[in-house]
């Protein structure tokens, strides 16, 4: 498939082999030199030849802990036969894995596949948790008559945020296209999921207490929210409901500080569901287009 966008991101990064990160000069206060590398990001359609092992690490990453509980096999094959909608983000190739993917699937359309009925059965479950989701059941129900697009998206985390905008711009005229042909995707309604994560102390014992953190906002206390994508944040000023969620799978004690990288806190990470209407979405989206920047 032929690549359809490319985008160079200067990333400023060390040469190990030239000693460049070192300072011009070991007697001044000069910052030191950084090597500029440029890196080509190329977007294109999901492809059943090289991408199923690639998406599947990243649906793995999303899911996090609860993966285990889906056939995640299923749900990349479901993914790749629809290869003319959603995309991928790659670095060197198209025969490499994604970096990043997003995609969108009709649970009215396929609601007799096995994955999809635990995933509905799954954000179902979890949506009765929390008030703000109260009608989303409902709306899942299988006598309803709501046509749901599930948009599923995931991307390394050091990848740019910048490459979010021409994913989703490409989604809505892909889309577009699809519906002139009269295929199903005209949605009344599109849930997102997502993941957030809240800092929690961490249990391991350190000679000297770490300075304390300063939170964005400048605020809040106890259980804050965190957004691993910030475009979700955006998102949620056009969303008709939101909310995270805890997962179902038990972890270790200690798993938190795993996840520190870094910092102080330990890291709690969770599922999150967005709720927004067909008719928002498009205004949604061109939102995260400013917000975030570049692209198309």
């Amino acid at each position: 498939m032929a690549k359809r966008k490319t985008q160079k991101d200067a990333e400023e990064l060390p040469d190990a082999t030239e000693n460049k990160g070192k300072r011009k000069n070991d007697d001044s206060d000069s910052d030191e030199e950084m090597d500029l590398v440029n890196v080509e990001f190329e977007w294109f359609d999901p492809q059943p030849a090289v991408d199923f092992h690639g998406l599947k690490t990243l649906l793995r990453q999303l899911f996090d802990v609860d993966a285990q509980l889906f056939n995640l096999s299923e749900l990349t094959d479901l993914i790749l036969s629809q290869p003319m909608l959603g995309s991928t983000v790659k670095v060197d190739g198209n025969e490499t894995d994604p970096y990043a993917f997003l995609t969108v699937l009709n649970l009215e359309t396929h609601k007799d596949k096995q994955v999809i009925k635990d995933l509905t059965s799954y954000l179902t479950k979890h949506a009765t948790t929390s008030p703000s989701l109260s009608a989303l059941p409902d709306l899942l129900h299988p006598d309803s008559p709501a046509q749901i697009g599930l948009i599923l998206t995931e991307r390394f985390i050091n990848m740019p945020h910048e490459i979010v905008p021409p994913m989703y711009t490409m989604l809505l005229e892909e889309m577009q296209w699809a519906l002139d042909e009269n295929e199903p995707y005209a949605f009344t309604h599109y849930l997102l999921l997502s993941k957030t994560y809240t800092e929690v102390q961490s249990t391991l014992s350190d000679t000297v207490p770490p300075p304390s953190k300063k939170k964005k906002g400048g605020g809040g206390g106890d259980g804050e929210t965190f957004y691993f994508h910030p475009e979700d944040e955006v998102v949620q000023r056009f969303a008709s409901a939101w909310a995270s969620f805890a997962y179902e799978t038990p972890v270790d004690e200690g798993a938190s500080d795993s996840r520190r990288a870094f910092q102080e806190a330990g890291v709690r990470p969770m599922g999150h569901m967005i709720l927004i209407e067909g008719s928002e979405f498009g205004e949604a989206m061109a939102a995260v287009k400013k917000f975030l920047g570049g692209g198309q």
